[in-house]
């Protein structure tokens, strides 16, 4: 019985080692490089509809429409809003 329980000990033994010599290993290992901050792109700006009218005015590629409110009713027909700039269509190559 006694014999059983020193060779328990000791493969218990050998196996907290292990475990200690390998952690030990790991923490030595040199870091991975984390990316730059310089290397990341720059964030987009935001959409042309999320935006204030200020705001929507000083870009050049959205176009802010004001609220249409009915005379008679005073209900408002439209919101106003903030959209994309509609883009420049192509010229035709003359000839």
């Amino acid at each position: 019985m006694r014999n059983m329980l020193l060779k328990t000990f000791g493969i218990s033994a050998a196996t907290v080692a292990l475990a200690i010599f390998g952690y030990a290993a790991q923490a030595q290992a040199p870091k991975k490089d984390e990316p730059k901050a310089a290397a990341k792109k720059p964030a987009p700006p935001p959409a042309c509809s999320k935006l204030k009218e200020a705001d929507c005015k000083a870009r050049t590629d959205c176009v802010f429409t004001a609220a249409v409110v009915d005379e008679k009713t005073k209900k408002v027909k439209t919101k106003a809003s903030c959209k994309n700039a509609p883009k420049p269509k192509a010229d035709p190559k003359k000839k």
